[in-house]
């Protein structure tokens, strides 16, 4: 078997089936995503492979570092050409981890380039990329009617200004572009040297004064009304792990009005806080029929020297072993005590607690819509085979992987949308392995129903996308 030729990953007859004939031209729903809607907005085109490929993706950097690379050659002053040099003397050493299949993929369905990138043939693949990406339909535009997304939703601070997603419903671009509604920020009463900056800037996407906490309240509830007329379906949140400390409005209040003032939260006053809020996240979401995502688990920024140095997002996160459970349940409880559980998808990052978090989902399922709690797809570091294959196999033991919402990119790439055809492969092969060993019923239409579903349909029907 030839590598990543067409039957990459489908190991029997009916897996192979089940992708050529049903998964494989699906359209797709990237419904979570870190995509630059100003880049979107501008029909952004770019230099050079360095600039598409590897700018922003800590994927890569961290496999570069742990190849010696010097940082220079990665997020320093080096040239583009020098960037992708180093990256090329870097793929030979990742066999076996995901980004060498994703590098391969990319490079054939973008570029129709079958090498294998190497420092060898490092050369003749800048060429060729720079010369694809030169032509007229190689531009943001041309890369969604490409791979037909039907949907992104970007992630979106409440304070953030939604012109740019103003400007791409005023374009002809065939895609929906919809921002996700992401709050972490208002969580921060811990770092009055950070809330009181991203308050100014929420006073101003909101036209509001925010004084006092009924001020804080009334701001979020205006931006989340903004980002509903604007498309938005979905929020998010990015928590090490839920609070689990109840909190009274009057405590709720105290805290918010003494960090407003400069006055550092206690950790217990900003697990109680933060609990407040999500509470009233909650009750916005339900209240407007949005989904809510919840993303925990992760050890964010734990080389601080250099995430100091580089920032954010730049490759020194971690799977975390925060205990889930108990906060989860106490929150989950809590909307559903207050009348106020919205759709929600789950996304651990460890996978030591996959079947805590897809057989927790079906204690909240109320039975008014089909999997309205859902135990999300593999994430950051779970987004590949192994990842997958556990992530739908706790699912499936436990709840009812036919209305799962399937895959997403969490990509800052517009070269990341075959994750979906990487996550399709891995879904066909299960249920087609499984079938063509009588594991599964021998009926090519229910399994080509469930398919279809997990790949595109339940996504539509979940989130209320009229696409």
């Amino acid at each position: 078997m030839a590598y990543l030729d067409e039957n990459f990953l489908l190991y029997s007859h009916t897996a192979r089936r089940l992708f050529h004939e049903v998964a494989k031209d699906q359209p797709i729903i990237d419904y979570h995503c870190h995509l630059s809607p100003r880049e979107i907005a501008t029909n952004h085109r770019w230099d050079n492979i360095s600039d598409i490929w590897l700018g922003g993706d800590h994927y890569k950097w961290r496999l570069m570092r742990a190849n010696g690379i010097d940082e220079d050659m990665i997020t320093g002053d080096s040239s583009p050409r020098e960037k992708f040099q180093a990256w090329a003397e870097t793929v030979p050493y990742t066999l076996r981890n995901p980004i060498h299949h994703w590098t391969h993929i990319e490079l054939q369905r973008y570029f129709g380039i079958d090498l294998l990138l190497t420092p060898d043939t490092a050369d003749e693949i800048w060429e060729r990329t720079n010369a694809k990406l030169a032509e007229p339909d190689f531009s943001v535009h041309g890369l969604l009617k490409k791979f037909d997304v039907r949907v992104v939703g970007t992630t979106d601070d409440p304070a953030d200004p939604l012109d740019d997603h103003q400007r791409i419903a005023d374009s002809d671009l065939v895609t929906q572009v919809l921002p996700t509604f992401r709050p972490d920020k208002a969580l921060l009463v811990d770092r009055p040297d950070l809330l009181a900056p991203w308050l100014e800037k929420l006073e101003a996407a909101s036209d509001m004064a925010i004084m006092h906490f009924s001020d804080l309240l009334a701001a979020l509830q205006k931006r989340h009304d903004d980002f509903h007329a604007a498309g938005a379906r979905l929020s998010d949140h990015g928590l090490d792990r839920l609070p689990a400390l109840r909190c009274t409005d009057e405590d709720a209040a105290m805290i918010f009005n003494r960090a407003r003032a400069g006055k550092a939260a206690t950790p217990e006053e900003k697990e109680k806080f933060s609990f407040y809020l999500m509470v009233f996240f909650g009750q916005l979401d339900a209240a407007k029929g949005w989904t809510k995502q919840l993303h925990l688990g992760a050890f964010r920024n734990v080389n601080s020297q250099m995430a100091g140095k580089l920032g954010p997002d730049t490759g020194y996160d971690t799977i975390g072993d925060t205990a889930q459970g108990a906060a989860l349940v106490m929150y989950l409880d809590a909307l559903t005590s207050a009348g106020a559980m919205p759709k929600m998808v789950l996304y651990n990052l460890n996978p030591r607690d996959n079947y805590l978090f897809a057989c927790l989902t079906g204690a909240f399922q109320d039975g008014t819509v089909a999997g309205k709690i859902q135990f999300g797809s593999g994430w950051w570091f779970l987004d590949q085979k192994n990842g997958m294959e556990l992530q739908l196999d706790a699912l499936s033991a436990t709840g009812l992987l036919s209305r799962f919402v399937g895959m997403l990119t969490d990509s800052r790439s517009f070269l990341s949308f075959p994750r979906h055809e990487y996550f399709r492969r891995i879904l066909c092969n299960l249920i087609g392995g499984e079938a063509d060993r009588g594991e599964l019923p021998d009926d090519f239409e229910a399994l080509s129903g469930l398919i279809r579903a997990v790949c595109f349909g339940n996504a539509k029907r979940h989130f209320g996308f009229d696409v």
